[in-house]
């Protein structure tokens, strides 16, 4: 089983994650910049986080031989604190940097007036940059906010194919992918998605345009649940080719469109072995002498 976690927050997880996802299939990762569990409280935090992400994160992911690829936005929940609005005018820079391959996450926390504002400007910033889009969906009143979501996706005037709109559950589903966007689903352990729950869904509207990721973050979250829902597909009849087109080549035609996907192994990487000595800006992965 190859696996693409299309959406996991991996600056939040340890080394020892990244060693077990490699054993359980996973060769590549899409890491959604999103707010970090408190306030940012300037512009200088949003770039210090985003060149991690495209610069420590990769380096560390490769180190175990996960190819690390990174979508950029101002996320909807800090869209609504004014000390953060000025990252808008950094977004459009990093958006033409090596291993970007949508804008994201946007879209609506609390669906307020400041959140309809960046998630516009963060559309027509994707129009421009011709890359994809990763949309998040509220957690609360998730329903009206996927509609909200599909209304603000029409007046872009942006493809939805090229539009991923993320945490769906079965009230959600059907009227995105009416709408011609890609649905995406968040795997957790006790909250939006489990696998018995997905793998209904993909009995009921099969598996094209339909994307599994785990989200797995700083909270209470797994990023093994995408292995899980490939071996509850099997499980339930569900052909491995199947598995195949939901947990790798679904997201990779979908971020494949920004051009910057990579996806060759990573060289030199043995599965269960401690990485060789390797240096970003002076910080390795290793702790302790190696000889």
């Amino acid at each position: 089983m190859r696996i693409f976690d299309p959406h996991v927050h991996m600056t939040s997880r340890t080394t020892d994650d990244y060693e077990r996802m490699y054993a359980a299939g996973v060769r590549a990762v899409v890491e959604p910049a999103f707010w970090l569990g408190q306030p940012r409280t300037g512009v200088s935090s949003f770039t210090d986080y985003f060149d991690s992400l495209l610069g420590w994160e990769r380096f560390r992911a490769e180190q175990f031989g996960i190819r690390h690829h990174a979508t950029i936005a101002l996320n909807p929940k800090e869209a609504n604190d004014p000390r953060c609005r000025e990252v808008l005018a950094e977004v459009p820079r990093y958006l033409l940097k090596d291993g970007v391959v949508a804008v994201g996450e946007i879209g609506y926390d609390s669906m307020t007036p400041a959140e309809d504002e960046v998630f516009a400007a963060q559309l027509q910033m994707a129009r421009e940059a011709g890359l994809p889009v990763l949309v998040h969906t509220p957690h609360r009143d998730k329903l009206n906010g996927t509609r909200r979501t599909l209304d603000v996706v029409r007046e872009s005037g942006i493809d939805p194919a090229r539009v991923l709109v993320d945490h769906l559950n079965e009230t959600t589903v059907a009227m995105v992918r009416d709408a011609g966007a890609w649905a995406g689903f968040s795997i957790y352990p006790d909250t939006k998605m489990d696998p018995h729950r997905m793998v209904a869904l993909l009995d009921e509207y099969g598996t094209e345009r339909m994307i599994v990721n785990s989200a797995a973050d700083w909270g209470r979250s797994d990023p093994l649940l995408t292995a899980r829902t490939g071996a509850e597909m099997l499980a339930a009849g569900f052909t491995e080719h199947d598995v195949d087109r939901v947990l790798w080549r679904n997201p990779v035609t979908f971020y494949g469109a920004s051009g910057n996907l990579v996806l060759e192994p990573v060289p030199g990487v043995v599965a269960g072995e401690v990485p060789a000595p390797a240096e970003f800006e002076g910080s390795s992965v290793l702790r302790g002498a190696r000889v």
